[in-house]
C-alpha cells in the first residue's frame, strides 16, 4: 500500500469519525433541550395549577366573608325589627296614657278649688239653718187661714228670737260667707278690683250706661253694678259700670 492510500483511508475514517461525533453531539443537544424544555413545562403547569388553586381558595374565603356579613347583617335586621316593634308598642301606650291623664287632668283640674270652696257651702247652709221654719212667711198656710174663716185658728208658737235678731244673724252668716269666699279666691291669686271714680278703660271695664253727673268728670266711672275680678294681671270678669256722660 503507498502512501497516497494509506493517506486517503486515513481521511475517509477521519472523515466518519467526525460525522458520528457531529451527530453524536446534536442527538446529545436534542436530548438537553427536549429535557429542559420537558422541565420548564412541567414548572409552567405546576404553576399554573398553583395560581388557579390559589384564586379559587381566594374565592372560597371571599364567600365565606361575604356569607359571613351577610348573616350578621339578618342578625342585625332582626334584631332592629324586634326593637321597632317594641318602640312602636311603646309610643302607642304613652299615647294611651297621655290621652287618659289628659282626660283625667280636664275632668279633676277644679278639684283643689272645688275642695276649698265646701266650707263656704258649709257656712252659707249654717246661716239658712239659723232662721227656723216658724220665722219665714208660708204662704199656703196664710192663704188656708184666710179661706178657713169659720174654723177657729190656733195662735203660731211663739219664736226664740224676734225677727231682728234672726235678720242681723243671717247678716252675719251671709256676711262671713263671702269673707271666706273672698279668702278662697285670694289663695288662687283672684283678687277683686272696684274702678269706682277711675278713668273708663274698655280693658278693665263694660260699661252698662251713661248718664250726666254733675261735679264728675266725664268718662269716669260713677257706678259699679259688679265688681270686677283678675287672676294676676289677667282680666277674669270685667267690671260692670256706669259711666259719666259727655254733654260737651
Amino acid at each position: 500500500m503507498s502512501r497516497v492510500q494509506a493517506f486517503s483511508i486515513y481521511r475517509t475514517c477521519a472523515a466518519s469519525f467526525s460525522a458520528r461525533h457531529a451527530v453524536r453531539r446534536s442527538a446529545q443537544r436534542a436530548f438537553v433541550g427536549a429535557r429542559y424544555y420537558s422541565e420548564g413545562q412541567a414548572q409552567a403547569d405546576d404553576a399554573s395549577t398553583s395560581q388557579k388553586g390559589e384564586e379559587k381558595a381566594a374565592k372560597s374565603s371571599t364567600e365565606t366573608e361575604c356569607l359571613e356579613k351577610l348573616k350578621q347583617k339578618e342578625t342585625e335586621v332582626t334584631d332592629l325589627t324586634g326593637r321597632l316593634r317594641y318602640l312602636q308598642a311603646d309610643f302607642l301606650n304613652l299615647q294611651r296614657n297621655a290621652a287618659r291623664e289628659k282626660e283625667q287632668t280636664r275632668d279633676f283640674a277644679i278639684t283643689k278649688f272645688a275642695s276649698d270652696l265646701l266650707e263656704t257651702v258649709d257656712v252659707l247652709a249654717i246661716a239658712l239653718k239659723s232662721i227656723p221654719n216658724a220665722a219665714l212667711p208660708n204662704p199656703s198656710t196664710e192663704i188656708a187661714q184666710k179661706s178657713s174663716t169659720d174654723a177657729p185658728s190656733s195662735p203660731p208658737p211663739p219664736l226664740a228670737k224676734t225677727h231682728q235678731e234672726y235678720l242681723s244673724d243671717l247678716y252675719t252668716g251671709v256676711e262671713m260667707t263671702h269673707r271666706l269666699l273672698l279668702q278662697t279666691l285670694f289663695k288662687y291669686h283672684v283678687k277683686p278690683f272696684d274702678p269706682l271714680g277711675d278713668k273708663f278703660d274698655p280693658n278693665l271695664h263694660e260699661a252698662l250706661y251713661q248718664a250726666p253727673i254733675p261735679g264728675k268728670e266725664p268718662g269716669t266711672v260713677h257706678d259699679v253694678q259688679k265688681t270686677g275680678y283678675k287672676i294676676k294681671d289677667r282680666v277674669l270678669r270685667a267690671a260692670q259700670v256706669g259711666v259719666v256722660q259727655d254733654l260737651s
